[in-house]
C-alpha cells in the first residue's frame, strides 16, 4: 500500500537545475520570426543513432523518470520472463535484488538466441538488446500472445543502464555479453559449458543516475507485482530474494484467479460464490483466452476491478473492462426486473448501482493487442470489448438461470446503491438550492481573506488551523495571490457521515464555497478559484489528524483537485536556531542536531525555539520559511494508485474499529516523532 506521493514545489524548479533570470532579466520575444532564416538549413537536423533517443527522451518509453519509470525497467524484463512461460517453455522467474542497487531477473526459459541474425550478421541476443522494434513477437510464430509486443522493452532497459549484462544458457554452453549505456561493451562470448538440457535467460542491470531521480528498488513494489504475476499465471512460481536485507519470497498459486479475487476482498466476506469464467477462441484470425474471476460483497461501496492484457496490468483499463461491464449491467439489469427483491417504487437500476461491491479480475489474452502508450496502461483493441462482452454475457445469462438466490442477493445491493445515489443527489440539490454548493450565489464565506487575483492559474487559497494560525498567516502572505481561509476545530470524518448531513456542516459548506466548483460527481472544474489548495497545520498530533480529516474530505468530495494535481501540504518547520544575527530553520529533530553540528559547530549559546504552532510563528517567520514561493517547501498530494488510497481510506477512517486496531498493531513498530 503507498502513501499520496510527495513533489517539489513547482517554485523550486530554479533550485533543482531549471532555467533562472536575473532580477531585471527579460525573456527573448517569442513574437517575431529566425533572426536569420540562413541559419536553419540540412545541418540543422539531428539524426540520433542507435538507443540515444532513448536516453535523451526517456519518459517516451517508460512513462516517467521518477519511482515508477524506474520499476518499469524491471517489469519491462519480467514480462519477458513472463512471456515464455504463456509460450509453456518456463516455470520459474526469479527477481533478485542486488547488494549493489542492480538488479537480476532469470527464467528458465528457452534462452534468447545467439546465433548470428541473417540480415544485421550480429548475434540475435545483441541486435535484441540494442535495436528498437527487434524481439521475436510480432509475427506470433515464436510466441501466440505476449506481454512485450512493441520490441522496446528490453532495449529500452539497456538504453537507460550504466550496466547490462545478459547470460543466456542454451546448446550446451553458457554465453554472456555486456553493454554500457545501450552500447555493446563486451561481445557475446562463451563462458561455459553446460548440459544440453540445461536453458533460460539471466538480465542484469544496473539503473542509470543520470536518468532516474532515484535508483533506490524498493522490495514490495516488486514484491506486489510478483504476486499478480503468479495469481494471474496457475502453476508459475515466482522468487523474490533482496541480497541487501536477506528478505526472500516464493510465490505460486494453484487456483488462479479465484485466489486474486479472495486477496483482493481484503477479508472481506463475499455475497456470492466467486463465479469463474473461462474461454478460448480464434476470432477474426485472431487467437483470444478469456478469464475472469466475479464475485459481490458488501464491504466496499464502489467496484473493484482489476483487468490485465496478457499478464501486464491495465491500470487505465481500455476495451476488454468496457465489454465486461456491458455485459454485467445488461444481464442483471434484465434479471432485476424479475427479481423479488426490486419493487415498483425502488428507483430504477443503473450500471453503477449494479456494479457497486463487485470484485473482480479480468485476464485477457490475445495476438497483436493495441495498446495506447508503450507503458501498456490502456487497451485500445476493439476486438477485445465485442469479443468480452459476448463471452460474459452468454456465461452470465446461463448463470442467471441457475442460481436464483444468489443473483436476488446481487439486485437487492443494488438496490440499496440506487436508494444511496438517490439521497446523495436529493442533499446536493437541496444544498444547491440553498446556495452552498456555488460561490456566486452565496456569497463567499465571511472568514475568508480573498486574494486580489482572479487568475486561478496563480492563485494560492491557505486552509489554516484557528484563528491564531489565520491571523499570522493573513498578515505573511502575498494578498494578490495568497487567500487564506481559517478553519475552526477538526471538520467533520467524511468517510463515517452521510452526504446530507456532511453538506450541513459550517466548516465543509465554508470550504466548497471558497472553492467554488462543487463536489463530485458535478465537480465544475471551470468554475475552481483556487490552482494550489495548500493544507497548512501545526506540526503535532492534532495538526496531522485535522490534516488527515481534510485529505479524507478532498479524496471523497473533491477528487478532481487530487488527480489534478491541485492540493498541496504545506511544510512548516519545527525548529527556528539563532545565534550572533544568523537564523536557520529545522524542520526534524534531525535537521535540528545535524544544523547545531555543521551551522553552529556544537555552539552551546545557540537559541533553539520549538514552535508548537503556527500561531507562534509572527508574520516575518511564516512568510520566510511557509509561505515564500521561492523558498517554501510544499509536497503535492497525489494518488498514483485509487485502488489502494481507497482501501486506506476506508480502513483507517471508516467504521469499522478491529481492522483499524490490527493494522496499528502491525505498524507499531515503525512509529516515530509520537507526541505522547
Amino acid at each position: 500500500m503507498r502513501s499520496p506521493s510527495s513533489a517539489r514545489s513547482t517554485s523550486s524548479y530554479a533550485s533543482r537545475g531549471g532555467p533562472t533570470l536575473a532580477p531585471n532579466a527579460s525573456l527573448p520575444s517569442t513574437t517575431a520570426g529566425p533572426t536569420n532564416v540562413s541559419e536553419y538549413s540540412a545541418t540543422s537536423i539531428s539524426v540520433l543513432k542507435g538507443l540515444e533517443g532513448v536516453r535523451r527522451r526517456p519518459a517516451m518509453y517508460i512513462g516517467s523518470t521518477d519511482v515508477r519509470g524506474l520499476h518499469h525497467l524491471v517489469w519491462e524484463v519480467v514480462d519477458n520472463a513472463v512471456d515464455e512461460h504463456l509460450a509453456d517453455e518456463a516455470s520459474t522467474i526469479t527477481v533478485r535484488i542486488l547488494d549493489d542497487g542492480g538488479v537480476e531477473v532469470t527464467d528458465d526459459g528457452r534462452g534468447i538466441p545467439v546465433e548470428l541474425h541473417p540480415e544485421e550478421q550480429r548475434p540475435a541476443v545483441e541486435v535484441a538488446l540494442t535495436t528498437l522494434h527487434a524481439g521475436g513477437k510480432f509475427d506470433q510464430q515464436s510466441y501466440a500472445v505476449s506481454g512485450g509486443l512493441h520490441g522496446v522493452g528490453v532495449s529500452v532497459v539497456n538504453a537507460l543502464s550504466t550496466r547490462t549484462e545478459v547470460e543466456v544458457l542454451r546448446d550446451g554452453a553458457r554465453h554472456l555479453i555486456t553493454f554500457s549505456r545501450g552500447d555493446v561493451d563486451q561481445p557475446l562470448e562463451k563462458v561455459a559449458r553446460a548440459r544440453k538440457k540445461d536453458h533460460g535467460t539471466t538480465v542484469r542491470f544496473w539503473a542509470d543516475p543520470e536518468i532516474f531521480d532515484t535508483v533506490e528498488i524498493d522490495y514490495d513494489r516488486i514484491a506486489q507485482r510478483l504476486r499478480e504475476t503468479a495469481l494471474l499465471n496457475a502453476g508459475l512460481t515466482c522468487v523474490l530474494v533482496d541480497d541487501r536485507t536477506g528478505r526472500s519470497e516464493t510465490l505460486h498459486f494453484t487456483d488462479g484467479l479465484a485466489d486474486f479475487v479472495t486477496e483482493l476482498l481484503r477479508g472481506k466476506e463475499p455475497m456470492i460464490d466467486t463465479l469463474t469464467i473461462h474461454d478460448q477462441r480464434t476470432v477474426d484470425g485472431t487467437p483470444l483466452a478469456l478469464d475472469i474471476a466475479v464475485t459481490w460483497t458488501e464491504g466496499f461501496h464502489d467496484e473493484r476491478l482489476r483487468s490485465y492484457v496478457n499478464v501486464v496490468r491495465t491500470a487505465d483499463g481500455g476495451t476488454h473492462e468496457e465489454g465486461f461491464r456491458r455485459a454485467v449491467t445488461e444481464v442483471f439489469k434484465d434479471a432485476a426486473k424479475t427479481s423479488r427483491s426490486l419493487t415498483k417504487k425502488d428507483p430504477d437500476l443503473v450500471g453503477d448501482d449494479l456494479r457497486e461491491g463487485m470484485v473482480a479480475v479480468v485476464s485477457l489474452k490475445m495476438a497483436d493487442p493495441q495498446f495506447e502508450g508503450q507503458t501498456k496502461g490502456r487497451l485500445g483493441s476493439s476486438l477485445a470489448r465485442s469479443y468480452v462482452q459476448q463471452v460474459v454475457g452468454d456465461h452470465l445469462r446461463g448463470w442467471v438461470k441457475s442460481h436464483k438466490a444468489q443473483v436476488n442477493k446481487v439486485v437487492a445491493r443494488a438496490v440499496v446503491a440506487a436508494r444511496s445515489r438517490q439521497a446523495a443527489k436529493a442533499a446536493r440539490a437541496l444544498t444547491r438550492r440553498k446556495g452552498l454548493l456555488d460561490s456566486q450565489s452565496a456569497g463567499l464565506p465571511g472568514k475568508l481573506a480573498d486574494c486580489t487575483s482572479r487568475n486561478p492559474d496563480e492563485t494560492e487559497l491557505y486552509i489554516v488551523e484557528g484563528d491564531s494560525a489565520g491571523g499570522s498567516s493573513k498578515m505573511a502572505r502575498d494578498r494578490h495571490t495568497q487567500a487564506i481561509l481559517p478553519l475552526r476545530g477538526k471538520v467533520l470524518n467524511v468517510e463515517k457521515a452521510q452526504l446530507r448531513r456532511v453538506l450541513k456542516n459550517n466548516e465543509i459548506q465554508a470550504l466548497i464555497k471558497a472553492i467554488g466548483a462543487g463536489v463530485h460527481p458535478e465537480f465544475d472544474y471551470d468554475k475552481l478559484r483556487y490552482h494550489k489548495i495548500i493544507l497548512m497545520a501545526d506540526a503535532d498530533i492534532d495538526g496531522g489528524h485535522i490534516t488527515t480529516l481534510l485529505l479524507t474530505f478532498f479524496y471523497r468530495l473533491m477528487p478532481e483537485l487530487v488527480n489534478g494535481g491541485h492540493l498541496y501540504l504545506a511544510q512548516p518547520p519545527l525548529y527556528q536556531l539563532r545565534h550572533s544575527g544568523k537564523v536557520v530553520y529545522a524542520m526534524t529533530e534531525r535537521e535540528r542536531q545535524q544544523a547545531l553540528r555543521t551551522e553552529f559547530r556544537a555552539n552551546a549559546k545557540v537559541d533553539v525555539q520549538r514552535f508548537k504552532g503556527l500561531g507562534e510563528m509572527d508574520a516575518e517567520q511564516l512568510w520566510a520559511t511557509t509561505m515564500d514561493p521561492n523558498r517554501r517547501t510544499l509536497l503535492q498530494v497525489g494518488v498514483p494508485d485509487a485502488e489502494d488510497a481507497d482501501e486506506l481510506f476506508d480502513l483507517l477512517m471508516g467504521s469499522s474499529t478491529a481492522p483499524r486496531r490490527d493494522w496499528i498493531v502491525d505498524k507499531a513498530a515503525f512509529a516515530t516523532n509520537l507526541d505522547v
